[in-house]
């Protein structure tokens, strides 16, 4: 009994000597918006980390009244300090100047003295977010002869439209975005020079203009580099999968899960896949797994269900940090993240959330966001973390546009070739008078904050893009001969600091569109279609008929998803037009 009550002695006079104190506090930013999953260190706990919760809150035990306190963060700069526990501890960071200038540059394309007082789209009410958008307007050369804009390859514009079009509804004007329908069908005209793999490639056009007989249109076509097949890098790729209540519909988890399966099948053995989930909580499901271990990866995506609310915010710093734990700078290393874009836990607002993905930026992870599933859909979000994310965007309707984003085009959408591109093109006012950007329109917020630069984009392997101005020739020009402009290409290869920069003249050489090359017809075609779409003041008069005779006489012969536009056009006439006989 004696020997017990001594050993009772000696346990509470250890216990007086490590008393415990709690250190409780919040992360901020130099805003005042909280932090979470901000990397929290302890002197007196060594090398055990702690982070701070989804409300950047965090409560810690410590043997010492007073303890240093380290918080961690990619995009801002390190805390380090003395704290005391009897008072409550605020911890601002504040951002590094490379994150900072990065959340000053959002703009999609870029030219000097745009009318802002016109062509403003009001924003939908079916419950479904999209950029307020403001289109592009006609600019004097002779004033201001340079335009921007960014490369990338996102392209879910044109699924939103078909979806919309399937279902019999007209789409929403802010769904039309031009670039990404050009994207989608990743128009190649012929080239008159072997492609150089490792630089960029270009061809232009100058074609009369079908819905103006006094302007012109100009073509410019950039074609990426390719990758090796055989010399692809591994993937360490995260799969961030939304499970919440809103997800609980066949065409959003359920596609989703046969999505993420196709690509599991097209994995190899030095391939590494981990899961994350987000509804009712963050759940890390998969760690780092072999491409060979299939049947495993493929047994973790059979089992997810939907349920809970959208922490949205704190899943995404959690996909982000296990992606770092396998990160390998000579590996694709990516978050993909799967949702429906209703984040309402944490961080949901817009600009709350561009800030957060570009402080993770930092770290060299690459984004792509799959949208799925209508009605309550938020495209300006992914729209906005694929932007600051280095990644793309793409949006699923079906199955088989799960299988040619993430098989068919599989490199194109995972792997990029090149970082933070963006072309500037230099009129030549000798030639042209006035011009317009078709597509690559702005959100009225960003265009008018005077501080905003041009945002570079990321280009996967091997895409063509392909950008259409309507041009106003000078009446003095000549017919042919000379150089209409000059487009300069500026971009970095992945995982580098090099820029590289290529300049391409534009010859004045001028083609009748109907003996151009077919890509270029279709791509009017394209062009067309989105401009009745969101009743651009400057297609006035064009109907849908002349859309299907144009991409009907320009349509690749077996091209499925060419065949599938004309089809969706001619379903597009009948909702807007419906007391007209059906065409035969």
């Amino acid at each position: 009994m004696r020997s017990c009550f001594t050993i009772a002695l000696f346990f509470v006079s250890i216990s007086s000597l490590s008393a415990q104190y709690y250190l409780r506090g919040v992360v901020k930013d130099e805003k005042g918006k909280t932090l979470s999953g901000a990397k929290i260190h302890i002197k007196t706990k060594g090398m055990l980390d702690f982070a701070s919760g989804d409300d950047g809150s965090f409560g810690l035990p410590t043997p010492k009244a007073v303890d240093t306190l380290t918080v961690i963060m990619d995009g801002f700069e390190t805390f380090q300090g003395a704290v005391a526990t009897n008072a409550f501890q605020t911890i601002t960071l504040k951002i590094t100047r490379g994150t900072s200038i990065e959340m000053q540059t959002r703009l999609t394309s870029l030219t000097k003295n745009l009318d802002l007082a016109k062509d403003i789209i009001t924003k939908t009410d079916m419950g479904e977010s999209y950029n307020n958008l403001i289109e592009n307007c006609f600019v004097n050369a002779a004033t201001n002869p340079e335009t921007g804009f960014a490369l990338n390859i996102d392209r879910a514009s044109y699924s939103h439209i078909r979806r919309f079009i399937y279902n019999k509804f007209k789409p929403p004007t802010q769904v039309v975005r031009v670039e990404q329908m050009l994207n989608y069908f990743n128009l190649k005209p012929a080239s008159a020079a072997n492609d150089d793999t490792k630089k960029f490639n270009f061809n232009s056009q100058i074609t009369n203009c079908p819905w103006n007989a006094n302007n012109q249109l100009m073509f410019v076509n950039l074609r990426a580099p390719m990758l090796n097949l055989d010399s692809v890098p591994p993937s360490n790729l995260v799969f961030l999968i939304d499970v919440s209540g809103s997800m609980d519909q066949p065409n959003r988890l359920p596609l989703l899960q046969s999505a993420f399966k196709l690509l599991v099948n097209n994995l190899r053995e030095q391939d590494n896949i981990s899961i994350v989930t987000y509804g009712g909580g963050v759940h890390v499901l998969l760690y780092p797994t072999s491409g060979a271990e299939k049947k495993k990866i493929i047994e973790v995506i059979d089992k997810l269900y939907a349920d809970g609310d959208t922490p949205g915010s704190g899943a995404i710093r959690t996909a982000y940090y296990i992606a770092k734990t396998k990160f390998d700078k000579k590996a694709n290393n990516r978050v993909i993240i799967a949702t429906d874009g209703d984040f309402n836990v944490g961080q949901s607002n817009d600009q709350e959330l561009e800030d957060m993905i570009i402080s993770q930026k930092q770290t060299g992870v690459c984004l792509t966001c799959l949208g799925v599933g209508m009605g309550n859909f938020k495209d300006s979000k992914l729209e906005t973390l694929a932007r600051q994310g280095n990644g793309n965007y793409a949006y699923l309707d079906n199955i088989e546009e799960a299988e040619k984003v993430l098989v068919t085009e599989f490199t194109k959408t995972l792997y990029n070739v090149a970082e933070n591109a963006y072309v500037n093109v230099v009129f030549n006012p000798a030639m042209v008078a006035k011009y317009r950007l078709i597509g690559f329109d702005n959100p009225r917020e960003v265009i008018s904050d005077t501080s905003n630069k041009l945002l570079g984009g990321e280009v996967g392997s091997g895409h063509d893009l392909m950008a259409v101005f309507e041009v106003e020739p000078n009446k003095n020009a000549t017919t042919n001969g000379g150089n209409y402009a000059t487009l300069n290409l500026q971009y970095q290869p992945p995982k580098s600091k090099e820029v590289i920069k290529q300049a391409f003249p534009i010859p004045n050489a001028t083609k009748d569109l109907m003996s151009a090359d077919s890509a270029y017809r279709f791509a009017t075609a394209i062009a067309m279609y989105g401009s009745i779409l969101r009743g651009s003041p400057y297609i006035k008069g064009t109907t849908f008929e002349n859309v299907i005779q144009l991409a009907q006489s320009s349509a690749l012969a077996g091209n499925i998803a060419q065949k599938e536009f004309i089809g969706v056009v001619d379903k597009s006439d009948a909702i807007f037009n419906p007391g007209k006989k059906k065409r035969k």
